[in-house]
């Protein structure tokens, strides 16, 4: 797990997280070495902002040497350093232009983080960027396959039903989505768990 080696690597990290914000700005924690990440994760999230929220809209990498007396998020900061994180380095991740994300590294200790931890961390954080990509692609690849699985099925349902060819079982499911608002693959999930009908 990359976050287990950047929490090895970095001087002064002793735990590591990633967090991606899809298009609904829903935050996700990834692959984090304790409860920790994903307890900062929930803060920042909740408040709106922090380090790990200004360095993914910001694009930039965000350094907090002590939570107890930093400035910068008046509201999560004196909550990540009740959590038992002082400082905290940060490093945007670029990934899709649906996802963004954020590298983070935490410590319970005040001035944990270098400019070796950021320049390492920085290193790390480019090969999180292009594994992360990697695996939202195969993500998508697998939806896209299960959705084109999905509207073959109702596609054939519908066929049987109304003795009809491919081409009008698809303009069915195009109806139906345009009529019920609904994305394509929905429509066929809701037809092969409860019939064709209704009617065309």
């Amino acid at each position: 797990m990359i976050t287990k080696s950047a929490r090895d690597v970095v001087p002064g990290a002793e735990d590591a997280g990633i967090t991606l914000v899809t298009r609904g700005r829903s935050f996700q924690s990834r692959a984090t070495t304790s409860e920790l990440p994903k307890n900062i994760d929930d803060l920042q999230h909740r408040l709106g902002d922090g380090p790990c929220v200004q360095a993914i809209w910001n694009h930039e990498t965000v350094l907090v040497t002590d939570m107890t007396t930093e400035q910068r998020w008046p509201r999560s900061a004196p909550e990540a350093a009740g959590i038992g994180v002082r400082s905290m380095l940060a490093f945007q991740l670029y990934t899709t232009e649906h996802t963004m994300g954020a590298l983070n590294l935490h410590s319970s200790r005040a001035n944990a983080f270098d400019d070796d931890s950021v320049s390492i961390g920085g290193t790390l954080a480019t090969h999180v960027a292009i594994a992360l990509i990697a695996s939202l692609r195969e993500e998508q690849f697998r939806d896209a396959l299960a959705s084109r699985d999905l509207i073959g099925q109702a596609k054939g349902m519908l066929m049987q039903r109304y003795s009809i060819d491919a081409d009008e079982a698809f303009a069915i499911l195009t109806r139906r989505s345009q009529h019920s608002n609904m994305p394509l693959n929905e429509v066929a999930l809701n037809i092969i768990e409860h019939g064709p009908d209704p009617a065309k």
